[in-house]
């Protein structure tokens, strides 16, 4: 089986050494995805709701460029600035993700980089 990279224009641009996601035997890994609007590079490290918004819709378009979707998803990774964020991080993401209920950890890790308050990832079904 052939490992296939994804790389859309719907969502931040990886800067470093990784791709955005890959895809292999039926699965979708995507990348942790911070508060990066994809249309601008504009960092959003304002409110950890808006941030969360905007890491989820970055996620989201590599799913949907992967050929998956919320309701495919596997597993969620949450990594958060501080402990206190799970509350409304929880409320946005429950949200989001409606009826599914992928398996999912809140990893409390401190500072991340350039100020962002959390960063997402995934793997998930996929059809590819």
């Amino acid at each position: 089986m052939e490992i296939k990279r994804i790389n859309t224009p719907n969502a931040p641009k990886p800067a470093g050494h990784y791709s955005q996601a890959t895809v292999y035997n039926g699965l979708v890994f995507v990348a942790g995805q911070l508060s990066i609007d994809p249309a601008t590079g504009e960092k959003k490290l304002s409110s950890i709701e808006e941030q969360t918004e905007q890491a989820l819709a970055n996620v989201h378009a590599i799913l949907k460029a992967a050929g998956s979707d919320w309701d495919r998803v596997l597993k969620v990774n949450i990594s958060i600035a501080d402990i206190d964020l799970w509350e409304a991080v929880n409320k946005v993401y429950a949200r989001v993700l409606g009826e599914n209920r992928p398996a999912r950890a809140v990893i409390p890790c401190g500072k991340l980089h350039h100020g962002f308050l959390i960063e997402i990832e995934a793997i998930a079904a996929t059809d590819a």
